[in-house]
């Protein structure tokens, strides 16, 4: 059985996405289909293709959400000593040696990833990179344009 980590917030997250699902867009879906049905011939209504198209999306993706809650490994890093040690759920800032930018990132489950948001995957390149480094430590991670060296400036776990 696969263990999906996830953080708190991204647990919360999929039990609200879960709870939409069942109570708002399959109730919805519901009902579109059978306003559909009452159109007549099934063969050339497409707005009931597109519902139950719909309704075959929902369903999946309740399963996908029930499944990964149900093997969830939830990790709530602010009951964990900070030693500065990267790891899951942790914030990690760090420098680009080259250019001197500094980026500030929180490593999370897949479905907690946004980039916009600066979250991370703990599969991303960079957050793999980064896991089971310390504070201070010179990391170099393989990006599109070649290798780029960073150094971990600062470990947060917030």
């Amino acid at each position: 059985m696969t263990q999906y980590p996830m953080t708190m917030r991204g647990a919360e997250m999929l039990r609200e996405e879960l709870n939409q699902l069942k109570t708002v867009d399959r109730p919805r879906i519901i009902a579109s289909i059978a306003e559909a049905r009452e159109h007549g011939d099934l063969k050339e209504n497409a707005e009931y293709h597109a519902a139950r198209e719909q309704q075959s999306f929902c369903e999946g993706r309740i399963q996908d959400i029930e499944g990964k809650l149900s093997n969830a490994q939830i990790i709530d890093v602010t009951k964990i000593n900070n030693n500065g040690k990267v790891i899951f759920g942790a914030t990690v800032t760090i420098l680009n040696v080259e250019s001197g930018a500094e980026t500030r990132y929180r490593i999370v489950g897949d479905d907690e990833a946004n980039i916009k948001e600066n979250l991370i995957s703990v599969n991303s390149p960079i957050a793999r990179g980064l896991i089971g480094k310390e504070l201070d430590d010179m990391v170099n991670i393989q990006t599109p344009s070649g290798a780029v060296e960073y150094e971990i400036i600062e470990v947060e776990y917030i």
